[in-house]
């Protein structure tokens, strides 16, 4: 997928017509990704471009703060430098006002496809504990499986909490461990058992199935979907 820089609006040309041309070229680009049903990488592009093109809109003071700068001269006694602004005029900030307003909507279009996209696909998975479930769920294993296949691919998950001033997050660490296949004799409780024997620094982790009942790319959907899944069912548990 081509990316749009972080700084699109204020690199290069800032023409209008140029601009234009490049905005509609990526976003040609990111749905054929969602088209083919990849949310990832685009999904959390848009969601970044959307957000920095509404502070934008919202808070003038910050289209300066886009431009590059470059030096206006240097101070050789204090060994610093003094930097301007290139942008000054009216007519340049004109323009950025304007491809601002007219790229949000269009970004945003994106942006809820992209959600319906992931809303639909997260839906469709049904997340179940396997086994007895320990008091502390931050750590064990994570059994992913496509409905119609036997093969289920084993991840080991850590989830971490980080905080800010306002609230606090959960964040997941997933590390691929192997694929599985899930037989009459063979079932995720078997599967869980023989982990357990392998790696008996885990005596009894905590071990979710999850199970999609949508077909999607793995990498760019299915994973990162089910990861963010898998948190908010451990979150729901410990509430």
């Amino acid at each position: 997928m081509n990316t749009l820089s972080p700084n699109w609006l204020t690199e290069h040309l800032i023409d209008f017509e140029y601009k234009k041309y490049v905005l509609l070229a990526y976003l040609q680009n990111i749905r054929k990704e969602l088209g083919a049903q990849k949310l990832y990488p685009a999904f959390a592009d848009l969601i970044f471009h959307y957000r920095n093109l509404c502070h934008l809109r919202d808070n003038k003071n910050l289209f300066y703060e886009q431009f590059p700068q470059k030096i206006s001269h240097a101070d050789f006694e204090r060994l610093q430098l003094v930097y301007k602004n290139i942008v000054e005029d009216d007519e340049t900030m004109r323009v950025i006002e304007d491809l601002v307003h007219y790229s949000i909507p269009l970004i945003g279009g994106a942006l809820e496809e992209a959600r319906e996209i992931y809303d639909h696909i997260e839906r469709q998975i049904e997340i179940s504990p396997v086994g007895i479930t320990p008091l502390n769920t931050d750590r064990g294993y994570m059994f992913l499986s496509k409905a119609q296949s036997h093969d289920t691919i084993i991840y080991t998950y850590h989830i971490t909490i980080f905080e800010d001033r306002h609230e606090r997050f959960r964040g997941i660490h997933t590390a691929y461990l192997e694929t599985a296949s899930i037989t009459l004799t063979q079932t995720y409780e078997q599967l869980k058992l023989n982990l357990t024997r392998r790696f008996t620094q885990w005596p009894n982790p905590a071990t979710f199935a999850i199970i999609a009942k949508v077909a999607c790319p793995l990498e760019e959907s299915l994973l990162p979907i089910a990861r963010r899944a898998l948190v908010k069912h451990i979150s729901q548990m410990a509430a």
